[in-house]
């Protein structure tokens, strides 16, 4: 596992759009994943409040990369996000836990939380595996 925990680290390093969405790998275990992301300017809609469009990054990294823990390569297939609150400031946490492997599709459940532990989004998303190896953690 530690091995397949350093290439995620890897991965995620090198994702150009978690990057640009000041995402950050905060936990990494078997099946969980908890992504990380202090509120900066650009993290807003016009409304002052953080932009959905951000929320929905966050969940679908931390879920895609949840999903990932098995050492092989995914793609998300389906994705859906609940919007319950919002906040202007602080820093969210996106944690992603994996309700059902299959051969080749994988399921999360994903819950966004402020710095209180509030729940400000909730969803699931689906992914397709494209790699049979553990080498398709690499990609």
């Amino acid at each position: 596992m530690d091995q397949i925990i350093e290439k995620l680290q890897e991965r995620m390093k090198k994702n150009s759009f978690a990057i640009y969405n000041h995402l950050e790998l905060e936990t990494v275990e078997r099946d969980r994943v908890v992504v990380r992301m202090e509120i900066r300017p650009e993290s807003k809609n016009p409304h002052g409040i953080v932009h959905g469009g951000a929320l929905y990054t966050m969940a679908d990294n931390a879920s895609g990369t949840a999903a990932h823990t098995d050492g092989r390569a995914y793609v998300t297939q389906h994705g859906s996000l609940n919007f319950l609150s919002n906040r202007q400031d602080g820093v969210l946490r996106a944690e992603a836990r994996i309700r059902r492997r299959g051969r080749m599709t994988c399921l999360s459940a994903v819950d966004i939380t402020d710095e209180t532990g509030a729940l400000l989004a909730t969803g699931e998303f689906s992914f397709f595996c494209v790699s049979e190896t553990q080498s398709g953690a690499d990609k």
